[in-house]
């Protein structure tokens, strides 16, 4: 069993949003309640209703229908709600009213912030603007902007009148944009004439113009003036800056539309790392109920607590963290590098601001622990109760870095899910123990398991991530797929009638959950199946070794096990490394781990939301054609793996 290396506090479990949620249910233990979340969905889920406070002109008695339809349940069929008036019920307009509901940094070069009053004022000038410009319900609304305070407002404007947002982050390449934004046919883009990264300034308008071009559906473009550096629009075709799009309105009453709670809400993209990206689409009210519950109960977010999460508005982290209105929560907001001017860049807004909840990727944790980066001489980091991790496995080792360098009395949440869901399978339990390497737990009212291979659930033992009853962030389907059989076809095929995610994973005995990869880039040597991150956990713990990722090579007429790595400044992959790797691999896994080849690379291509993607890399040593390279944020980065000699033999 793995060691504890966090527990909370007799007084702070009292605290919990969570305790008082299982007090209200009668029930103490939280395992018990989790069996209770599972078994009676209606009852859960109408109690987070009610706790969370969630508003709707009517909710009415039917919570959930075929409830063992996969798809096909259906959740509060009778209600009628706003996905933005939920986020906006914030303090209201007394003094209280002034708080912060955002705060906003973008690197060195920007630094504001929105009392609720004003971020109020400004979704409602905003939405008015989109029905003069005839924007109505199910009406797509595009955003091409950095991680700010603009970008919320826009989207919580166009949840606000019913129409349907999506958004990619301004990194974004030409074509990379337009897979995904004319698959949905927008009318509306809100975009930056800029954007700041590492220090320099990055230019939007020409590839806004090309961007353009291929959006035929386009009735307005609207400009923030980010960088202030010139701006001519007459570059673009219908294009108005952000202070011209609302002057004309005056701020009053937002006039919200109260539509079905499977309403669409957003349309996220996948990856596109194996074509052209899959646009899902998420219902107002599942979204909603759904990450409601993870913020309040999963993370004990609380009202005025300030949440941040490093992400931009092209991953669905970016959905999740806006969502932490509807706690009461201030958002706190970044743009820009993680690293620039140096590595203490978030921790310095973390001290600054009094922040309470960090979320980040576990590379960027992983990062952090090869630079050597502590907190323990320079940042207190008082009111931070929670750090959460996603994006990819967090190794046993970081789990035991943050608690030795960055804070000892913190929950540390691994979390994972994805845009699939637009939330949470797995996640933290602010009333548990922290295991070393583990997820704390599965999601209240999600029924995950692990399969074998033969669709059998399994306890202590490797197999694939499924859920087994329905849940309310469910797609509500794929654009353009009017009789469903993509949709279908994506999580229900393997196992019918039971959502297959695609993560290799393993439940602990004691309840806790670990992560070796994606199923689709398991590694399968003589039909044993092996997830890369066992690797990537050994490889990445020896100082010579800056990043790795592992494929699986058809030879042979069976399958070898392929080990690419960057190496830190100075060091060379001589034999003596290849030995010591081999070694570290076979003692700390076991000897079918051990890679065939072990190759040096000087990168390793990634996807935007900063995930490494083996699938690319399988497809380049194999010589597949790599369809939508627009999809990665280094596509340069797959030349290191075509038409290699070292494969050859």
């Amino acid at each position: 069993m793995n060691p504890i290396l966090w527990q909370p506090s007799k007084q702070r479990i009292e605290q919990t949003n969570i305790a008082r949620l299982m007090n209200a249910a009668g029930i103490s233990d939280f395992n018990d309640f989790y069996d209770f979340s599972i078994n009676s969905p209606e009852k859960f889920w109408d109690l987070v209703r009610t706790d969370s406070n969630l508003v709707a002109t009517h909710w009415g008695d039917r919570v959930l229908e075929n409830k063992d339809a996969m798809p096909g349940a259906k959740w509060f069929g009778d209600a009628r709600l706003n996905y933005a008036e939920n986020l906006l019920q914030g303090p209201s307009t007394d003094n209280s009213g002034d708080s912060d509901a955002i705060i906003f940094r973008g690197e060195d070069k920007a630094s504001y912030r929105l009392s609720w009053n004003q971020l109020r004022a400004e979704v409602s000038r905003v939405s008015q603007g989109l029905k003069e410009a005839g924007i109505k319900p199910g009406d797509r609304i595009v955003g091409y902007l950095p991680n700010m305070p603009e970008a919320v407002i826009a989207m919580l404007a166009t949840t606000a009148i019913g129409a349907v947002w999506s958004s990619c982050s301004p990194d974004f390449g030409v074509e990379g944009v337009i897979e995904r934004f004319k698959q949905i046919e927008p009318k509306v883009l809100f975009a930056a004439e800029g954007y700041y990264y590492g220090g320099k300034r990055f230019d939007c308008m020409e590839k806004l113009s090309s961007i353009q071009k291929k959006l035929p559906t386009l009735i307005q473009t609207v400009i923030v003036e980010y960088t202030q550096a010139a701006t001519n629009l007459a570059t673009l075709d219908a294009a108005v800056t952000w202070d011209d799009f609302i002057s004309g309105f005056i701020a009053g009453e937002i006039e919200y539309t109260h539509l079905p709670f499977d309403h669409p809400l957003f349309i996220m993209f996948s990856s596109g790392t194996t074509g052209v990206p899959k646009c899902i689409v998420h219902g107002a009210g599942g979204t909603l109920i759904q990450h409601t519950k993870e913020h309040l109960y999963h993370c004990d977010i609380k009202p005025a607590d300030k949440v941040f999460y490093f992400t931009t508005c092209g991953w669905m982290m970016w959905n999740w963290l806006v969502s932490a209105l509807a706690s009461g929560a201030t958002l706190a907001l970044y743009d820009g590098s993680p690293f620039y001017p140096g590595p203490e860049a978030l921790f310095n807004y973390i001290d600054a601001e009094g922040i309470a909840f960090f979320g980040t990727s576990a590379k960027y944790i992983d990062a952090l622990k090869q630079n050597g980066f502590s907190t323990s001489k320079s940042h207190k980091l008082e009111n931070l109760k929670t750090i959460a991790s996603t994006g990819s496995p967090l190794v046993a080792e970081s789990f035991e870095y943050v608690y030795k360098n960055i804070k000892a009395d913190v929950q540390l949440a691994s979390i994972s899910g994805g845009t699939d869901i637009i939330s949470c399978f797995i996640l933290g339990n602010p009333i548990g123990p922290v295991r070393r390497g583990e997820i704390q737990t599965r999601g209240l009212g999600m029924a995950v398991n692990v399969f074998n291979d033969d669709g059998l659930p399994v306890r202590c033992e490797k197999g694939e991530l499924v859920c087994t009853k329905p849940f309310p962030s469910m797609p509500i389907g794929f654009w353009n797929d009017p009789d469903g059989s993509r949709y279908s076809g994506a999580y229900f095929e393997r196992f019918p009638g039971i959502w297959h995610h695609g993560d290799f994973i393993e439940i602990t005995e004691n309840g806790g959950i670990v992560v070796y990869g994606r199923s689709d880039a398991t590694l399968n040597p003589g039909g044993v199946r092996i997830g890369t991150a066992e690797i990537y956990r050994q490889v990445e713990q020896l100082n010579e070794i800056v990043e790795s990722i592992a494929i699986g090579q058809q030879w042979d007429g069976d399958v070898r096990i392929v080990l690419f790595v960057m190496l830190a400044d100075g060091i060379t992959l001589s034999d003596t490394l290849v030995s010591t790797i081999k070694r570290q691999i076979k003692e700390k896994c076991s000897p079918r781990h051990v890679p065939a080849k072990i190759i040096a690379v000087n990168d390793i291509p990634r996807t935007r939301s900063g995930k490494i993607t083996e699938i690319a890399v399988r497809n380049a040593v194999e010589g597949i054609e790599i369809k939508n390279k627009e999809a990665l944020l280094n596509p340069d980065a797959l030349s290191n793996f075509i038409n290699l000699d070292e494969l050859k033999n």
